[in-house]
C-alpha cells in the first residue's frame, strides 16, 4: 500500500519565506549588442524575437548579431587585451574588487533579475530567485576571491638558473551559453576568465538572451574597463562565426553534444583554439533496498524534474534495486501526479513550460516512442493547457536499457525507472553510457557507496543527495559530456597559460 511521504516530502524546494513580490512585467531595458562598454544596433539591421515560454508570445526584439558584430566584438576584446591596457596594468586583486561590484549590483537588482529570468526562460520564480540568481553571485564572490591567488612558482632547476612560472591569461575567451540557466552559466563562465585577467565575447542562447544583456550593462557598471565584456546576441551563425574567429584564443560552450562536436571541430580548424566543453549527459541515479526510501523516492523525483527536467546532469534513469522496485514506482508516479504545473509567477507552482515548441515538440515525440517500445507509461505523457510549452511531468515504468529514451538525451519531464538486481550489474549498466556528466548512488552502507563512487565514470557522483552545484566543487564530464572543468580552482586551469621562465645566473646558491 501506498505510504505518505512524511516529513520528506518538500512542498517546495527553495524556502518561500524570504523570496519577494516578483515583477510580473519587468521592464526590458536592453535589447542591443553591447561591444565595448556600449549599446549597438546590428550591422545586418536585423532583430529577432525572444518568446515567453509560459504563454507563446512575444516579449521583445532583440538585435540579431552575426559574423559582422561579431568581429567587432572580438576586435574591441583584442584591444583591451593589449599590453599596456588598463585591463592589463590592473592590479590582480582589483579585479576581484569588480568581480565584487557586480556580485553587490546582481545582489541589488535579484529581483528584477529573478523576474526576468521567469519571464524568459518559464522557470518557476522562486527557483530563480533562490537558486539561479543567489548561486550566481555566489560563484562571482568565489572567484573574486581568487583573482591575487591564480600564481606560479619558483622551481629549484638543475643547473646554474633561476626558474620560475607565470600564470598568464589566455587572452579573447569566446563564451557560449545555453538557455536552461541563463544567468547561472554567464557567471560559470565570466567569473574564472575575468578573475585571471581574460577579456571575453559572450553570446547568450536566442531563446533567452534578456538577463545576458542586463549584465552585460552591470558590468559596466561595475566600472570593467571597455571591450573587457562584450555580449553579441544571435542564432547559430553568430556562434559559428565565434568559434571560428581567429582571433579568439579560447571558447567556453555549454550545451548539447551534437553542437560540441561542432564546436571542437571548428576550434581545430581556425587557429587550433583551445576548448572547454559541458555537453549532455544520461546520468544514473541508483537506489539501493537499504536507502530511506522516503527521502529517495522525493530526491530522485528533484533529481529528473527540478528547472522542468532541463538539466544536463539530470538523473534520467533511475536504476531501482528489485525487492522495492514496485513500491518505489508506484510512490514516484503518485508524486510526479501532484506536481504543481503552471503559471511560473505563481509560487505554488513548482513546474513551468518548456522551453520552446521545437522542445516540447521533441519531449512529446520521445514519449510517444517510449510507449511504442514496450514502456510502461505510469503517469504524465501529455500537454498541459492551451497556450504556452507545458508537459505534464511523465514517468514511464518497466524501461529497458535497449528503448530509446534509456539511451538518448530527453532534456525533458520524464523519468525513466529500471530495474536491477546486483551491485556490479548496475555499475556496468551505469557505465554502458556514450554521457558520463553525473551520477548519484543511494544507500545506508558507506562501504557501498564508497564501491559504486569509484566505479561509476562520471565527472561528479552525489551520494544520498542530488543536484547540489557548488562553487568550490568541480564540475564537468567523462566521455561524450565534454572536456575541462568548471567551478572551484580547477576551473581556472583552462583560462590560464602556464609560462616557464628560466634565467641564467652565475652561481646558483640553496
Amino acid at each position: 500500500m501506498l505510504r505518505s511521504l512524511k516529513t520528506v516530502r518538500f512542498a517546495r524546494y527553495f524556502s518561500t519565506k524570504t523570496v519577494p513580490v516578483p515583477e510580473r512585467n519587468p521592464s526590458i531595458l536592453y535589447t542591443g549588442i553591447f561591444i565595448d562598454n556600449e549599446w549597438h544596433r546590428s550591422t545586418s539591421g536585423k532583430t529577432f524575437p525572444t518568446i515567453n515560454p509560459a504563454t507563446g508570445e512575444t516579449i521583445a526584439d532583440v538585435q540579431e548579431g552575426d559574423a559582422e558584430d561579431i568581429d567587432v566584438a572580438v576586435k574591441a576584446a583584442r584591444k583591451a587585451f593589449k599590453l599596456g591596457s588598463p585591463w592589463r596594468t590592473m592590479n590582480a586583486s582589483e579585479r576581484g574588487v569588480l568581480l565584487n561590484r557586480l556580485a553587490n549590483l546582481m545582489e541589488r537588482d535579484r529581483t528584477y533579475l529573478a523576474s526576468l529570468e521567469t519571464l524568459d526562460n518559464g522557470k518557476p520564480y522562486t527557483a530563480a530567485y533562490d537558486f539561479d540568481v543567489t548561486r550566481s553571485i555566489e560563484t562571482l564572490r568565489y572567484y573574486a576571491g581568487w583573482a591575487d591567488k591564480n600564481h606560479g612558482k619558483t622551481i629549484p632547476a638543475d643547473g646554474n638558473f633561476f626558474a620560475y612560472t607565470r600564470h598568464e591569461p589566455v587572452g579573447v575567451c569566446g563564451q557560449i551559453i545555453p538557455w536552461n540557466f541563463p544567468i547561472l552559466m554567464m557567471t560559470w563562465k565570466l567569473g574564472p576568465a575575468l578573475a585571471t585577467g581574460n577579456v571575453v565575447v559572450l553570446k547568450p542562447a536566442e531563446q533567452t538572451p534578456l538577463t545576458a544583456l542586463y549584465i552585460a550593462q552591470l558590468t559596466k557598471d561595475a566600472g570593467f574597463p571597455d571591450g573587457v565584456v562584450n555580449v553579441v546576441p544571435g542564432y547559430g551563425k553568430a556562434g559559428a562565426a565565434l568559434v571560428a574567429h581567429k582571433l579568439v584564443d579560447k571558447i567556453a560552450f555549454t550545451g548539447s553534444t551534437e553542437v560540441g562536436k561542432l564546436v571542437q571541430q571548428g576550434a581545430a580548424m581556425s587557429n587550433l583554439k583551445r576548448t572547454t566543453l559541458e555537453l549532455g549527459g544520461k546520468s544514473p541515479n541508483i537506489i539501493f533496498r537499504d536507502s530511506d526510501l522516503d527521502y529517495a523516492v522525493e530526491t530522485a523525483h528533484f533529481a529528473l524534474f527540478y528547472n522542468m527536467g532541463q538539466c544536463c546532469c539530470a538523473g534520467s534513469r533511475t536504476f531501482v534495486e528489485d525487492s522495492i522496485y514496485d513500491e518505489f514506482v508506484e510512490r514516484s508516479a503518485a508524486r510526479a501526479k501532484s506536481r504543481v504545473v503552471g503559471d511560473p509567477f505563481d509560487s505554488n507552482v513548482d513546474h513551468g513550460p518548456q522551453i520552446d515548441e521545437e522542445q516540447r515538440n521533441r519531449i512529446m515525440s520521445m514519449i510517444e516512442t517510449g510507449k511504442q517500445q514496450g514502456a510502461e507509461l505510469v503517469s504524465g505523457g501529455t500537454t498541459v493547457g492551451d497556450k504556452g510549452y507545458f508537459v505534464a511531468p511523465t514517468v514511464f515504468a518497466n524501461v529497458d536499457d535497449h528503448m530509446t529514451i534509456a539511451k538518448e538525451e530527453i532534456f525533458g519531464p520524464v523519468q525513466q525507472i529500471l530495474k536491477f538486481s546486483s551491485l556490479n550489474e548496475v555499475i556496468s549498466r551505469a557505465n554502458n553510457t556514450d554521457y558520463g556528466l553525473a551520477a548519484a548512488v543511494f544507500t545506508k552502507d558507506i562501504d557501498k557507496a564508497n564501491y559504486v563512487t569509484q566505479g561509476l565514470r562520471a565527472g561528479t557522483v552525489w551520494v544520498n543527495t542530488y543536484n547540489n552545484l557548488i562553487p568550490q566543487v568541480p564540475f564537468g564530464g567523462y566521455k561524450m559530456s565534454g572536456h575541462g572543468r568548471e567551478f572551484g580552482e580547477y576551473g581556472l586551469e583552462a583560462y590560464t597559460e602556464v609560462k616557464s621562465v628560466i634565467i641564467k645566473v652565475n652561481q646558483k646558491n640553496s
